[in-house]
């Protein structure tokens, strides 16, 4: 058949299977698993904890690393401060432990005047600190939808959404990250009861609570304790709640006896890299590559320190 009386659509047809057929021949780039780029980090794409940021608590016999969030969340960050080194999370305990939800801990007694603990200089009221500007802010973004906001990514090691609309930007509610327990009123949250997520991101408590930063070590202690039984995963007496033996910021522990962790940067192209690698599957067992990936299922490795470092 003369080529001028193909019907239109067999030429569209013919077209595409050829294009299909140059795409399959056309090598494909390989991919590196996400092991080997956190093998093959550089030096520098490594970070150590902010002493000043980071508080460090100890539950059942091991250590609970927080990296705090001054960028966005100063005034509650700076209380957490006062409490750690005024001796007020020490010797209280993790009271509630509700499955797929939160670990929260606070003062067994706080409803109670005559045994409550006092605050010592920690300011009892602080304004909500839901949210910081987007503008300016040195996010690492993520390529694929968020479905909570307009714009994903990282800043600081912290998973963060932003609308940048509305000059917008706050810490997501991630599986590790760390809030600010609050009343009904806005202003009444002050760092003395606070949460690390445990389950599967509850994002809707996003811009609904002030997020003070994430646990970067010690998920596995917090996640294992034992169901409250009370509703909403409350232990139902102040004598059954677990106490923290002791909680010190880092810059306050010696130096031999710090934990010597770092973390991967979230503003290199090994990150970058790491979270575009989490889109694809590689290896023999895979079979299918979502090609996609959210702020909330991108963990940011830690490694200890190497040795030879000074």
């Amino acid at each position: 058949m003369p080529m001028h009386r193909i019907p239109l659509f067999c030429l569209a047809v013919l077209a595409t299977m050829a294009m299909a057929s140059a795409a399959m021949a056309k090598p494909q780039p390989a991919r590196v698993s996400q092991a080997d780029i956190i093998k093959n980090a550089a030096p520098g794409d490594w970070r150590r904890l902010d002493p000043d940021n980071t508080l460090v608590m100890e539950l059942q016999g091991k250590p609970v690393i927080i990296e705090l969030a001054p960028r966005f969340a100063p005034q509650h960050v700076a209380n957490i401060r006062i409490l750690t080194r005024e001796g007020f999370y020490t010797g209280i305990g993790v009271v509630r432990v509700q499955d797929n939800y939160v670990t929260q801990w606070a003062d067994p007694y706080d409803e109670d005047k005559d045994k409550a603990k006092p605050l010592g200089s920690a300011r009892a009221s602080l304004p909500a600190e839901f949210s910081i500007a987007y503008k300016g802010l040195p996010l690492s973004h993520f390529k694929d939808a968020d479905g909570w906001a307009p714009v994903s990514g990282f800043v600081d090691g912290m998973p963060v959404a932003a609308d940048p609309a509305k000059n917008k930007a706050w810490i997501a509610h991630c599986y590790g990250v760390v809030g600010a327990a609050r009343g009904n009123p806005l202003d009444s949250s002050n760092g003395t009861s606070l949460y690390a997520i445990i389950g599967q991101a509850p994002r809707v408590l996003d811009l609904n609570i002030t997020v003070v930063g994430r646990v970067v070590k010690g998920m596995d202690v917090l996640a294992s304790l034992p169901r409250g039984p009370g509703a909403m995963g409350f232990y139902e007496k102040p004598e059954q709640a677990i106490p923290i033996t002791r909680a010190r910021m880092l810059a306050d522990i010696p130096v031999g006896e710090q934990p010597a962790i770092e973390i991967l940067r979230t503003d290199t192209p090994t990150w970058t890299a790491l979270v575009e690698a989490s889109r694809h599957a590689i290896g023999g067992w895979s079979v299918h590559s979502a090609l996609h990936s959210n702020i909330c299922n991108r963990s940011v490795p830690t490694r200890d320190i190497p040795k030879s470092t000074p």
